[in-house]
C-alpha cells in the first residue's frame, strides 16, 4: 500500500490551465531546455499568459557577422553596431570580453550592473562544486537496516533507503533506461542476502533541509519536469513523460502513455478516487476530423499528483509528448524500487512510505548512526554529472549539486541545504577574487528571477577556471557551438562552430551566453554577453549574443 503525504506549496494559491496551439512555441524557460529533454515542447501556458517566447534559433548565423576584423577598433566598432539595435533601445546589455592569454579588456559596456542570468547561473554552482567536491566525488545512495538479514534473508524491520541527492538515477545518465539504475540498487540488496522485508520500505529524503523548490520560482513553472521538485531521494528528473496521441477515428478518446510505464502511474476518464495510484492521469481529450486546430490542454494542480489532460487532437496531429513534474518524488523512487524488489522475488510486508528532514526529527525512527548499511550505489563522478547538468542546462541537476555542495562543505549547517550552499559559493567567489556583493544568488540553477550577476564577475570567474586545477574538467562541461548541448544547433557554418564553448541562459526577457572562444589569430578570450529586458518578438539569441560570439570567433587581430 503506498501512503501519500499531502504538503502544501505555501506560495501557492491559484492553479494555471496549459493549453497547446498549433505550432506554438515554448514559454521561457522551456525555450531554454525543452531541447535538452527527450521530449516535445510542453504546454503554452493560456489562462496567465506569458511573454512570447523568443523564437526557434536557425541553424547558423547571419553571415555578415562572420567577417574577419583585423584590429581592436574594428571589432570595438562591430560590437557597438550590434548594441545600436533598435530593439535593444530599451533593454540593457551587459558585456564584458578579455583577452586569457594577455589579460586586457577587449570590450566592455554595462560590465558592472546587475543582470538576470537565467541559467548562467549555473556556472557559479558548478564550478564551485568542482572545486570544492572535486571532479572525482560521487553521490551515494544507501541502504540500512536495523540488522543485517537472517540466515532465511529476512530483514526484521524497516528498510531505509537513505538518498544524498544523486541525480544519477535518470534515463539520461543509463542509456535512455528509466529503470536500470533501480534495478541495479535492487539487485544490490537482493545480492547482500534480503529476501523478505518484515517492516515497510521507507524513502529517507532527509539528508537535504529546507523547502523542496527554489527561492523565487515562478508557480506556472512549476508544472513542467524544468521546475521539478528537488529531493535527496530524486529519480527520473523527478518527472514523467506524457505522451497524448490522437484515436483512429474522429470522436474517439485521445490515446495517453507515459514514460516509465509503471503500475503506480495509472490513466483514467474518471476524477473520482484515486486508489492505490502514485500519478493519476484523468484522460478527456478526444480526438477530431483532419486539418482541425489543436487544442489541447495538460495541467497539473499544484503539489498534487492528478494530470488532467483535455481538449481536442486532430486526426493528423503529430501529437504530444512533454515532462510533467511530480510531487513528492522520493515516493516514485521507493515505488520504483519496491517493484524492483518484488521482480527479484524481494517481498516487503509494510508500506512504501517516505520521511523529510521535518518528518524525521518528529519521528521514532533510529538514527542513522545506530543502523547497519545493507546496500549502496555510488554515481558517477561528479566530472560526468556536471557536464550533463551544464550542457543539458539541466535545472534539477544543478539544485541537487548546490545542496550536496552545502551537506559536505556545512555538515552542521548554515541554515537549509541550499543556504548552505550558497554559502560555499559565496565563499569560493571570494576565495577567487570577485567581490561577492557582485552575485546575487537565489538559487543553484537560474530559474530564479531572484539572481543578479554582473559581466564582469561571470569573466573573472571564467578567467579564474581556465587557471584552476580543474580548468579542463570545468571548460569541457560547456555546450559546444553547432555541436552539443543548448548550443547544439547554434552558430552552425561560422568560425564560432566547434570553437565556442559556452554557457546558454533563457528566461522570458533574459538572454546569457558566457563562456570561451578563440580567435582567428588564435588569442584565447574570454566573455560575458547577457541581456534583459529585450522585444518579446524579437531574437536575443540570434541577433545579439551569437553575432557577438561569432564577431570574437572571426577576430583576426590581437587586444
Amino acid at each position: 500500500m503506498i501512503n501519500f503525504r499531502n504538503r502544501t506549496l505555501q506560495t501557492l494559491s491559484l492553479l494555471l490551465l496549459f493549453a497547446l496551439l498549433p505550432g506554438a512555441g515554448v514559454s521561457a524557460q522551456q525555450g531554454q531546455q525543452q531541447r535538452d529533454r527527450r521530449v516535445v515542447v510542453p504546454a503554452t501556458p493560456s489562462a496567465t499568459p506569458t511573454p512570447t517566447p523568443t523564437p526557434t534559433v536557425p541553424a547558423s548565423t547571419p553571415p555578415a557577422t562572420s567577417v574577419a576584423t583585423r584590429s581592436v577598433e574594428e571589432l570595438r566598432a562591430r560590437i557597438t553596431g550590434v548594441l545600436a539595435q533598435p530593439q535593444l533601445a530599451s533593454a540593457l546589455a551587459g558585456i564584458k570580453i578579455a583577452s586569457l592569454d594577455t589579460g586586457r579588456t577587449v570590450f566592455e559596456e554595462n560590465a558592472n550592473k546587475f543582470m538576470l542570468p537565467a541559467s548562467n547561473m549555473k556556472t557559479y554552482t558548478v564550478a564551485a562544486a568542482l572545486a570544492r567536491l572535486t571532479p572525482d566525488y560521487r553521490f551515494t545512495t544507501s541502504v540500512y537496516a536495523a540488522a543485517r538479514p537472517d540466515a532465511t534473508g529476512a530483514v526484521r524491520g524497516n528498510l531505509i533507503v537513505y538518498g544524498r541527492g544523486d541525480p544519477t538515477f535518470a534515463a539520461r545518465f543509463n542509456d535512455e533506461s528509466y529503470f536500470r539504475a533501480i534495478d541495479d540498487l535492487a539487485g544490490r540488496i537482493a545480492t547482500a542476502g534480503v529476501r523478505r522485508v518484515e517492516g515497510d520500505l521507507i524513502g529517507d529524503e532527509s539528508y537535504f533541509t529546507g523547502a523542496s523548490l527554489g527561492t523565487g520560482w515562478e508557480w506556472d513553472d512549476l508544472q513542467w519536469y524544468y521546475g521539478a521538485e528537488v529531493s535527496a531521494l530524486s529519480v527520473n528528473d523527478n518527472a514523467i513523460d506524457l505522451t497524448v496521441k490522437a484515436g483512429a477515428r474522429a470522436g474517439d478518446a485521445c490515446i495517453v502513455t507515459t514514460s516509465p510505464a509503471a503500475s503506480f502511474i495509472t490513466v483514467t476518464n474518471s476524477a473520482a478516487g484515486s486508489g492505490q495510484s502514485f500519478v493519476k492521469i484523468v484522460n478527456n481529450a478526444t480526438t477530431v476530423a483532419r486539418g482541425v486546430a489543436r487544442n489541447l490542454r495538460v495541467y497539473r494542480p499544484p503539489s498534487q499528483n492528478v494530470i488532467y489532460v483535455s481538449g481536442t487532437l486532430p486526426q493528423d496531429d503529430a501529437g504530444f509528448t512533454g515532462g510533467v513534474a511530480v510531487s513528492q518524488p522520493a515516493m516514485m523512487f521507493v515505488s520504483m524500487l519496491r517493484a524492483a524488489l518484488e521482480r527479484r522475488g524481494v517481498t516487503v510486508a509494510g508500506r512504501t512510505t517516505t520521511v523529510n528532514a521535518e518528518m524525521r526529527t518528529a519521528s521514532s525512527l533510529p538514527p542513522l548512526a545506530s543502523l547497519v548499511e545493507i546496500a549502496n550505489r555510488q554515481s558517477p563522478p561528479l566530472s560526468i554529472v556536471a557536464a550533463q547538468t551544464m550542457k543539458a542546462s539541466q535545472n534539477l541537476y544543478t539544485e541537487l549539486i548546490l545542496r550536496a555542495l552545502g551537506q559536505n562543505v556545512y555538515p552542521n549547517g548554515q541554515g537549509t541545504s541550499a543556504e548552505a550552499g550558497i554559502k560555499v559559493v559565496t565563499d569560493f567567489l571570494r576565495e577567487a577574487g570577485i567581490d561577492s556583493t557582485k552575485v546575487i544568488q537565489a538559487d543553484g540553477s537560474g530559474l530564479s528571477r531572484g539572481n543578479l550577476i554582473t559581466a564582469d564577475a561571470t569573466v573573472r570567474l571564467l578567467t579564474y577556471m581556465s587557471r584552476h586545477a580543474h580548468a579542463n574538467v570545468f571548460r569541457d562541461t560547456m555546450p559546444i557551438a553547432g555541436v552539443d548541448g543548448t548550443l547544439r544547433a547554434r552558430m552552425k557554418g561560422t568560425p564560432a562552430a566547434g570553437n565556442v564553448r559556452a554557457k546558454t541562459g533563457t528566461l522570458s526577457g533574459v538572454t546569457s551566453l558566457s563562456g570561451y572562444v578563440t580567435s582567428a589569430s588564435g588569442e584565447r578570450l574570454v566573455f560575458a554577453l547577457l541581456v534583459n529586458n529585450f522585444p518579446r518578438d524579437w531574437d536575443a539569441r540570434v541577433n545579439y549574443t551569437d553575432r557577438i560570439a561569432v564577431l570574437l570567433a572571426s577576430f583576426a587581430g590581437k587586444s
